[in-house]
């Protein structure tokens, strides 16, 4: 198998963000005496599996430690963590959801450091949880965006399926196409579903514009992916932005429910729809996915490296954990990001940050999964920029640009004034552009 996978990490954008690998220090943590039980953060425990696979194959492989997940909300995560932490009563292992808050637990104080954890070589987004010179977490998965797309539907339609060359003027027409041929052959699917989420339209603009960055304060390169996303609404080719959010549509309906024929997702998704066709949740149908359509034909084919974003997944360590609970939570994050933890992701059809041949072979071997030549290329091979530069500033800028999304796609405000109010504020509220 072809494996060509880039993680940019966001190094440069913090003067103090180090540059090295993964730690300094020891590379082993002191030894814990006797049984500990340890708790961990976690969410969407059914349809998420990793944190209970990872503690249960952990526990068998030191019996003396018991890793015992605590769940939270998905969506007020890191509000009800950040409670937790102030009340004295947040998990001993805290799961870093995303980077856009790493840095706020990271300056709050609240993490321990963990640059003693022996990380293997290979590893992706180690970077990004580095900050002066320290380590204060571990990657253990390392998701990427992806075009998933129903074959099903595809064939029903009579239109050519993604081949790895497209860029987003390809995917724009495809989306129309399908949806004219879908309707034409009796079914109600739409071409394309676009979840709500900012990153749906600003990670691909961010990640794939060239020479931008979020902490820059300029964001008129948004225009063209705005201007697509509404005309593919106003065609009828995709839901409503105000509809998906008035009735509250999940993508995981949208897509398993065959109301789609292509959607543009993270590869976490492959483990719910694995696990939704399984227990007739979701429909049976044939998928895979492809790369994600591209800025432009510099980046398309199989013979080159498409560009996406998505962030690291991580494990921290409560800084109030005592000697031998950090003891026993290290040894948990080195088997977490090493090829034991890999193994179970994989299994489970979940992307780890660790990528090897035989983590690969376990990856499509879960019965389901994907089995066609161009899912597994675009599974090993991507260039993947951060969707959340680590910095303090990161946050703010983020939630402004939220607004700019809100604005936009629900008709409130206009592309170009909805960018020139983003610029303002990122300016006088964030001290940027």
């Amino acid at each position: 198998m072809k494996r060509k996978i880039i993680v940019a990490t966001g190094v440069g954008i913090v003067a103090a963000l180090s540059l090295t690998a993964c730690s300094g220090g020891s590379s082993e943590a002191p030894a814990e005496s006797g049984p500990v039980t340890l708790s961990m953060s976690g969410w969407s425990l059914s349809t998420t599996p990793e944190f209970q696979a990872l503690a249960d194959k952990f526990h068998e492989e030191n019996p003396d430690i018991t890793v015992e997940v605590k769940e939270y909300d998905a969506t007020n995560y890191d509000t009800l963590m950040t409670a937790d932490l102030a009340a004295g009563t947040g998990p001993d292992i805290i799961t870093q959801k995303n980077l856009k808050s790493f840095i706020t637990y990271q300056a709050g104080n609240q993490l321990a450091d963990v640059s003693d954890v022996s990380l293997p070589d290979g590893i992706g987004g180690a970077g990004a949880f580095q900050v002066d010179g320290a380590t204060w977490a571990v990657p253990y998965r390392q998701d990427s965006w992806v075009l998933f797309y129903n074959k099903d539907l595809f064939t029903q339609a009579g239109v050519a399926e993604p081949d790895g060359s497209w860029t987003w003027d390809d995917y724009e027409k495809a989306a129309k196409e399908l949806t004219t041929k879908l309707g034409a052959a009796g079914s109600a699917a739409l071409g394309t579903y676009q979840h709500s989420w900012q990153s749906t339209v600003q990670g691909f603009a961010n990640a794939q514009t060239p020479d931008v960055n979020i902490l820059d304060g300029e964001y008129d390169y948004l225009k063209p992916y705005y201007e697509r996303v509404l005309d593919l609404q106003s065609a009828g080719a995709q839901v409503e932005y105000n509809t998906v959010t008035a009735n509250k549509l999940t993508y995981q309906a949208e897509f398993g429910k065959q109301s789609t024929a292509m959607m543009p997702m993270g590869t976490w998704y492959v483990a719910t729809l694995i696990a939704q066709q399984a227990k007739g949740e979701a429909d049976a149908f044939s998928w895979g996915f492809a790369p994600i359509p591209q800025f432009d034909s510099s980046t398309t084919g199989t013979s080159e490296t498409p560009v996406t974003f998505g962030d690291p997944t991580g494990f921290a360590v409560n800084k109030a954990a005592d000697a031998t609970k950090l003891a026993a939570a290290k040894k948990f994050l080195a088997f977490a990001a090493g090829e034991d933890g890999a193994q179970v992701l994989a299994g489970l059809g979940i992307t780890p940050a660790l990528t090897s041949d035989s983590v690969a072979d376990t990856y499509f071997a879960v019965k389901g999964a994907p089995s066609d030549d161009l899912s597994t290329f675009a599974w090993s091979t991507h260039d993947t920029k951060p969707e959340n530069p680590t910095s303090a500033k990161t946050a703010a800028v983020q939630n402004i640009l939220l607004d700019l999304h809100t604005a936009v796609m629900s008709g409130s405000t206009s592309i170009d004034d909805a960018i020139k109010t983003a610029q303002d504020r990122v300016k006088s509220e964030v001290g940027v552009g």
